[in-house]
């Protein structure tokens, strides 16, 4: 499975156009001719980008909720709100729609960083406070994640 590497600073212009630096626009052409999909962030005010087949991936684990239960409904409305599919334009640009870019509070300064198999959108500044409040207890929150995941 393939995965993005990097974090990039960008600019996004007044039409949501983010011209994508050119090892992170390789990286995507690794993944083929396929479209990439945008959403919301589950946890954070940032935007994830993944590729077609790691979303067609996640969907299928949602696709199999019971949607009987109103829990679940809830939880896929919410989840799949404002997605939408994008590619690279021949100037190698992706195009942010307005309703995402309110919900990401996104601004002219745009960080993009790698998330594994997704990568991120951020508005800089906020990059810039999660980044930093996380500093601290980032050892902690290592050590319990990482030895859940023992095995």
């Amino acid at each position: 499975m393939k995965n993005f590497i990097g974090t990039y600073e960008c600019k996004m212009d007044d039409k949501g156009r983010i011209k994508v630096p050119a090892s992170l626009a390789k990286q995507m052409e690794d993944f083929g001719d396929e479209a990439f999909v945008v959403k919301r962030s589950v946890f954070q005010k940032c935007l994830e980008v993944y590729p077609i087949k790691h979303w067609d991936r996640l969907m299928e684990k949602i696709n199999g909720l019971n949607r009987f239960q109103k829990k679940n409904v809830d939880f896929i409305r919410v989840f799949t709100a404002g997605v939408k599919t994008i590619e690279l334009d021949n100037a190698g640009r992706i195009q942010i729609s307005k309703d995402l870019i309110q919900y990401a509070l996104l601004e002219k300064e745009i960080v993009i960083t790698s998330a594994g198999e997704l990568f991120e959108v951020w508005d800089k500044d906020s990059y810039e406070t999660v980044i930093a409040d996380s500093e601290d207890s980032f050892a902690q929150l290592a050590e319990e994640v990482m030895k859940e995941n023992e095995g």
